[in-house]
């Protein structure tokens, strides 16, 4: 027979990459993960873990056994779902990540509605872009996640997670000054102006960069930020042009002259995404519904 406790701190480790990581996250020795994973070599009677320089890395039968870790660790978390469905009170913690625009926009109404809803739930919310919240998600350190995806590309989702539609945000061109071209010609008249962007990496600035090659050029990105409201001040003072996602002004006025983009390039998705066997727990089902009540409230861009 296999220790869960120890099954999980190899699955830790498959998702943190490193034991002094998985030391951290929970409050443990480095010397005591290790400790606790040579005892469960020896209950498999195989090498699971193999020296890469100062690292280890997983050996397949590691692999195997980490498959298994996460098709018992789904049948606990419905255990769960379970026994909170069974109860008459939604209660505990909900652990919830949200990017900064959704976390600005939707995070607040949400809470107020699961505040009346259900007063024994308590939410910890932290502000955090899907390609840290997600694998944080399956490293199980957070409960559900609001994420984005953008035209032409998306985020991988590893079987472990379950994802749930929340709302189709439109996204603009904003330009410190007004022009009458075409989608496509407007872009292209900001061929050798400024740009603001999200940093290298992350999905926006691919879409962003795409977008921008598509009409023919190469942005001079000179600011990066994964901050909309720093962009949006950048294009007020009229120091960049960027791309800005409805949510940003949430039915209030805008302050910068905005451009539709190219038809089937202007939406992004937004989504929450919680592990597998998860779905159904009641403070899940609650937040989703919250989340889904406050995106009807949110309003598109006046004028």
């Amino acid at each position: 027979m296999f220790d869960l406790h120890r099954l999980r701190l190899l699955r830790e480790l498959k998702h943190r990459g490193t034991l002094a990581a998985v030391a951290t996250a929970l409050s443990y020795s480095p010397s005591t993960v290790s400790q606790q994973l040579s005892q469960l070599e020896a209950e498999a009677g195989v090498k699971l873990l193999e020296p890469v320089g100062r690292r280890v890395r997983l050996t397949h039968q590691a692999e195997i056994l980490v498959a298994h870790t996460e098709a018992v660790l789904e049948r606990l978390e419905r255990a769960q779902a379970d026994i909170a469905e069974s109860l008459t009170d939604v209660a505990g913690t909900l652990r919830v990540a949200a990017f900064q625009t959704a976390a600005l926009t939707l995070v607040p109404p949400a809470l107020t509605l699961l505040r009346a809803a259900h007063p024994r739930l308590r939410l910890h919310v932290t502000q955090g872009e899907p390609e840290d919240a997600l694998p944080a998600l399956l490293a199980r350190d957070f409960d559900l996640v609001v994420t984005e995806e953008y035209p032409g590309g998306s985020i991988p989702h590893p079987a472990e997670l379950e994802q749930e539609p929340l709302l189709a945000d439109t996204l603009r061109l904003a330009t410190p000054h007004r022009t009458d071209d075409e989608p496509p010609a407007a872009l292209r008249s900001l061929a050798g102006h400024p740009w603001v962007m999200e940093p290298e990496g992350t999905a926006a600035r691919r879409w962003a960069v795409a977008l921008c090659r598509d009409a023919g050029f190469e942005p001079d990105v000179r600011f990066e930020s994964s901050d909309l409201l720093l962009h949006l001040r950048l294009v007020e003072e009229g120091h960049a042009a960027a791309f800005l996602p409805d949510l940003v002004w949430n039915g209030r006025h805008p302050t910068v002259p905005l451009h539709p983009l190219p038809h089937g390039r202007h939406t992004r998705r937004i989504s929450t995404v919680v592990r597998r066997g998860r779905a159904r727990h009641p403070a899940i089902t609650a937040c989703r519904t919250a989340l889904r009540q406050a995106t009807g409230n949110v309003a598109r861009p006046a004028g």
